[in-house]
């Protein structure tokens, strides 16, 4: 079998991407339909380098709209650097946030443990943390 005609099961080993994921992207138009031989899909070396992409942007925590949009903007070659940059710039604002929250998630959980551990509470402190307004 030629790159150019792997089945489903081979691309999913190839891209380490689950065959339901695979599906779903199809289905939603982050990755085009494959051509088909019979009732099989049949995957190409493009497609690898395509599900890579999507695969790398969704580690980075890109949303499918954000990942629709580089996709397209990636099309664009040079032209649309600007602009790529903006999306990351941005995305990456919203990072730094959840660390943040995350951050005083973590504060707020270690003094209701720390406050557990000592004993000395008449409630429990974590209920009285999240029951707190």
């Amino acid at each position: 079998m030629i790159i150019d005609d792997m089945a489903i099961g081979a691309f999913s080993k190839r891209t380490g991407c689950a065959i339901e994921t695979i599906r779903f992207y199809e289905k939603i138009g982050i990755l085009p339909r494959p051509r088909r031989r019979g009732r099989y899909r049949l995957y190409a070396a493009d497609d690898v380098a395509h599900l890579v992409f999507v695969r790398r942007a969704r580690e980075l925590g890109f949303t499918l709209d954000e990942v629709r949009a580089l996709l397209r903007l990636g099309s664009l070659g040079a032209d649309a650097c600007g602009e790529v940059r903006d999306l990351a710039a941005t995305h990456l604002q919203d990072v730094r946030k959840r660390i943040a929250d995350l951050r005083a998630m973590e504060r707020a959980l270690a003094d209701a443990v720390r406050r557990c551990d000592a004993g000395a509470d008449a409630t429990c402190p974590l209920i009285e943390t999240l029951s707190a307004a």
